[in-house]
This record gives structure tokens, sequence and C-alpha cells, in this order.
């Protein structure tokens, strides 16, 4: 898709659409009013016939005869109070898709007034929704329902400073790429995405990137100690691998990021089977691993101040012959003992040893991602992923970074009891300790793995993917947490890397896409 930024006044520009964001009240802006004029009055026709209201993504579309642009399409933002700049995702998300399915190839968009001031956010956003808009779930359909072919947008300068425009919109490229390499890796099935294809899709990226690749194999492992990792991999013929992405931003330091992602390239549960209904959904168990990956490449492009390694340790989970059996007890990289209560609680398994191979690499702040538990859906739903450490200043740097991206994250406890709960009388920790706070129990066991280190630990088994599309994005994967991860590695090179509470400032603008 090609992005624009151009100086044409709205009424002026060449398209096939004109997308206009209209605020709940009615009240039009000076640019929807001069839209309006040139229209005859069709835009206020619209709105006072109660067809579109400025609800959130609301859309109208009107016809523009005798105009440069060919229709105009208004889409609600709702309460102008409650705006964020995120908003702007969606809503050019909620164009890309309405449109690029009616054979419209260029959107120009209007910006809403209140953005002046805060122009590199607001184009970000744009550009990165509209990006995302056009990923589709039709990905191996030969003949594919009304597919979206939008090859480009403008961003409408008017008014604005043309220069911070420009600045957030390729920005805004780097983050929706990575967003939508995530979600392909995740909506490609499991026989065409295992772990040998994870790690050779990581490559790919990381030489767009320049980053630096290491991918280790199973006899690597091994030699390493990650019994946790390989007790996993045991019911498969498909070899797991551990890929480690290096980004060194700021060389001279000390200080090092790391991200962690579990990729379970499908989950059957293994021995504890899971139940057939939506067992093809288990494509999408490795979300946290593509997140890391994708973000990686997000980082190399954009090249913060900041040292970080991205790994992504993947298996499949399957009741093989050599699967593991409840009662099994390995050996983690660390040395600790774990006892396999249930198979299908491995993410935390094969974490574990990256959580264990982050330090060796010299981590001194960790973040780890997994759909992981589905107690974490059954407390926030799909409105927010869980986020929980032993850092209390880390978790609320991470907080205030990842909030201004519109990925929701909502603090939970890891109560000393929680770590109680996953002792095992047999071995050192268990892999399950039931249903009771199923959650903060996994969240528990990670910790054993961590030790001092500065680390988070996030459950977005509710938002990885979704089950139903919206205005603005198919249903199936999202990209979470690419945002937050790439959102944290920009505060935290405005903090030098440290962890502190007054990053918070810092943590916004890098947030917001400034």
């Amino acid at each position: 898709m090609q992005v624009r930024v151009l100086a044409d006044a709205p009424a002026s520009v060449r398209a096939g659409a004109l997308a206009l964001p209209i605020f709940a009240g009615g009240d039009l802006s000076s640019v929807a009013k001069t839209i309006d004029d040139a229209l005859g009055g069709a835009v206020a026709e619209v709105l006072s016939s109660g067809e579109i209201s400025g609800k959130p993504f609301e859309l109208a579309l009107v016809h523009a005869k005798g105009q440069p642009y060919s229709r105009v399409l208004l889409v609600g933002l709702g309460e102008k109070e409650k705006f964020e700049p995120y908003l702007l995702a969606r809503y050019a998300g909620a164009a890309v898709r309405y449109l690029g399915k009616r054979k419209v190839t260029n959107i120009a968009f209007v910006l809403p007034e209140n953005v002046k001031g805060n122009e590199s956010a607001a184009a970000g956003f744009v550009v990165e929704g509209a990006l995302t808009g056009t990923i589709d779930t039709s990905i191996y359909q030969n003949d594919p329902d009304r597919t979206i072919k939008v090859e480009q947008i403008s961003l409408l300068a008017e008014g604005f400073d043309r220069a911070a425009l420009e600045r957030g919109a390729a920005r805004g490229q780097i983050i929706g790429e990575a967003v939508n390499a995530a979600r392909r890796m995740a909506l490609t099935p499991a026989n065409d995405m295992t772990p040998t294809h994870l790690a050779a899709r990581a490559r790919e990226l990381a030489q767009e990137a320049n980053l630096e690749i290491d991918v280790l194999d199973e006899d690597r492992m091994r030699s390493l100690g990650m019994g946790s990792l390989l007790s996993v991999a045991q019911g498969s013929d498909q070899p797991a691998t551990l890929t480690v992405l290096t980004y060194k931003g700021d060389p001279s330091s000390k200080e090092v990021l790391a991200l962690v992602g579990k990729g379970i390239t499908f989950d059957s549960g293994g021995i504890s089977i899971k139940p057939a209904e939506k067992m093809h959904e288990m494509k999408y168990d490795m979300s946290g691993a593509a997140a890391v990956i994708a973000a990686m490449s997000a980082i190399g492009k954009l090249r913060p101040k900041i040292n970080v390694i991205g790994i992504a340790p993947a298996t499949e989970n399957l009741p093989g012959p050599g699967a593991t059996k409840p009662g099994d007890i390995f050996r983690a990289m660390n040395g600790k003992t774990i006892e396999v209560i249930n198979t299908d609680a491995e993410g935390r398994l094969i974490l574990a040893d990256g959580l264990c191979y982050a330090a060796k690499l010299g981590a001194t702040k960790i973040v780890d991602a997994a759909t992981l538990t589905g107690a974490c859906v059954i407390a926030l739903g799909h409105a927010a992923s869980a986020a929980m450490g032993n850092n209390e200043a880390f978790v609320q740097e991470f907080l205030t970074a990842a909030k201004p991206t519109g990925e929701r994250y909502w603090e939970m406890p890891l109560y000393e009891d929680y770590s109680t709960a996953v002792k095992s009388e047999i071995a050192d920790l268990s892999n399950s300790a039931g249903r009771p706070a199923g959650t903060l129990t996994a969240g528990a066991f990670l910790k054993a793995f961590v030790d001092n280190t500065p680390w988070i630990h996030l459950d977005v088994a509710g938002t990885a993917y979704l089950d139903n599309e919206s205005a603005w994005q198919a249903k199936g994967p999202t990209g979470t947490p690419v945002r937050a991860f790439v959102a944290l590695a920009e505060a935290l090179a405005e903090s030098d890397g440290k962890v502190h509470p007054n990053g918070a400032k810092a943590a916004v603008k890098a947030g917001a896409g400034a």
C-alpha cells in the first residue's frame, strides 16, 4: 500500500473516496461544512435523517457526483470529549474495510481538528489502521469474496504540521506491517506453520530489519538443559526450535530488554487432550511468539536506543508415542524440577526455559506473552489482557507505555499464595494448580524462572485472536501485543533502559507514536 501526505485541500483532492470523521452530536467541523456545501447539503441531510449520529464507527456513504472524489464515507468517532488518538486506527481500518470491499482503491483521510499539535501520533494511527484493515481470513481461498484491494491512502495535511504527519505516517507503516506479519503467521495453519517454518519466517523478518538471529535446534537445547521445553516436544515428530533475535541499539549499555513469546504451533492438549470443538483454533497458540518476532522486526526498523532480544521457543503439543504423561517429571534449564500434572498446561513449560535463556543472554528486564490460560478469558473476556509481574515500577512503566496504543492490559496480583499453590509434593514445582485462579497460578509458576530480574507476564488468551469481526478488523488474530512491545522498547529507550516510575512521560510519548 502506498502512503502519501498531501497538502491538497480536502474539497479538491482526487481520490476514489474521502473518509470524513464525524463526532457524536452532529456538529460539522469546518472541513465537513466545506464538503457539505460542495455536495449541496448531502452530509447534513444524512446526519439529520439519523442514518448516522457519530457513534463509534457508524458508517454512511454519500456519492459525490461531479467532485474530484467519487464518494464520501462518514465514519463516527464517538464523543469528542472521549476521543483518544488510537481511535484513528479504527477509523482508518473501518474505512478501508468498507470501501475496499466496494472496489475503492484510493482513499483520502481527513483528520479531526482536535489532533492539531499531536499530528505524528494521529498519522501513525491512521496508517497503522489502514494497513491492518486490509487483512482478511481468506488467505488460502482461490477466489475470495469481496477482497480488499486498497492500493493507496492519503493523509490530508492542510492546516496541520505536514512534517509531523510524515514522521508519524512512516512509523505507522512500520507498526502496521509488523502487526500484519504477526497476524499472518497466526492465520497460517499448523501444517504450514511448524516450529521450523516459524523460525524460517523469523529469518526473513530479521534480514529485512537488520537483526541478528540464532535458531537453537533440539541438540543445542538438550545441551543447555532445556528439559522443560523438550518435554512438550516429545509427542510430535516436528522438531522444536528456539529462535533468538537480537537488536543492539545501544552497544554501550548493559541494559537488555528481553521479549519472550509462547510458540505452540499447534496445541492438541497432549495426553490431556482438548475437546474437538474449536480445536482448529489452536493454530493460534503461537501468537505470543509471532508477536515477539514481529515486534522485533519493527524495533529493528525504528532503531530506538536500547538493546532488545526476542526469544521464541516453539513446538507442537501432540499425544504421539513419546508424549509426556501426567505425573512425569522434568528438569528445566535453571535446575528446577517440574511435575507435569496436566499436559495441556504446556505453554508455561516452554516459557520456563525461554525465560531462563533470556537471563543467560544477559536480560535485565523481561516481558513474556502467551495465549496461556482459558481462565484469563473467564476473568477478562476479550476486552483486555492480564498483566502481572515481580516489579511494580516495571509493571507501571509497561502499562503507561501500552495504554496509548489501544491495546488494553489489566494488572493482576501475584500473591505468595499462588506460588504456594504450584508447589509439588514430589518435585520443586507442579505445572498446574487446578482451576482456581488459573491465570495467576500460571504466572506464579513462571515467576520461579526469572529470579530477581524485573519481569512481566502477559496473558493474551482473550485478545490475541477474536471470534467476531469488527468494523475495523477481520475476525481471527489481532497482533496483540506487538504494539505494546514496541511502545515499551521506545519508552525504555527514552529512560535509558532503566526501570523507574518517572519514565511515564517518555512512555506516553513513545506509545502514542510521537
